[in-house]
């Protein structure tokens, strides 16, 4: 079973289990996203061919991560006028793995939360809810040393 779906201006044949790059989108590293414009699927029963996209089929997909291409340097340079101009760009790029072919109109399974790393400052310390709480600029400086004035010498500068 696999289904054609349009996403950044570009299509795209996928089924399950697939990675697949495509242009930017925003989402975070582990969140759901849900292809609507499905253009073509097929399955054991037969083709369907939307006009323009097919009803009640969409595609869910999970998030892996959001990369970059590589770098694409144009160089312009016109000849025995002393004119070049380099320029470089790195395409955004985030890459989905997909999860399911959705029909009939079902809605795809909810992923489970994504866990975060490290504990804050006030899980991790049960004292510390004070000076967690108080902002970074807040917290008492050492003075700075006043700063040494030159020694005037009493000899008189040629002029």
């Amino acid at each position: 079973m696999f289904a054609v779906i349009k996403t950044g201006g570009k299509q795209y044949r996928v089924a399950a289990k697939d990675l697949i790059t495509i242009a930017k989108l925003d989402a975070q590293p582990g969140e759901s996203v849900t292809f609507g414009e499905v253009l073509m699927f097929t399955n054991d029963n037969g083709t369907q061919l939307g006009g323009p996209t097919v009803q009640g089929v969409t595609v869910a997909g999970e998030v892996v991560e959001q990369t970059r291409g590589p770098k694409v340097i144009a160089f312009k340079k016109r000849r025995r006028q002393n004119s070049k101009r380099k320029r470089g760009h790195r395409q955004d790029f985030t890459v989905v793995r997909i999860t399911e072919i959705l029909t009939g109109g079902a809605r795809p399974a909810q992923a489970a939360p994504v866990e975060t790393e490290a504990p804050t400052a006030a899980e991790a310390a049960p004292g510390a809810e004070a000076a967690a709480a108080a902002p970074d600029d807040a917290v008492a400086k050492k003075p700075r040393a006043p700063r040494k004035k030159k020694a005037e010498s009493g000899e008189p500068t040629a002029e």
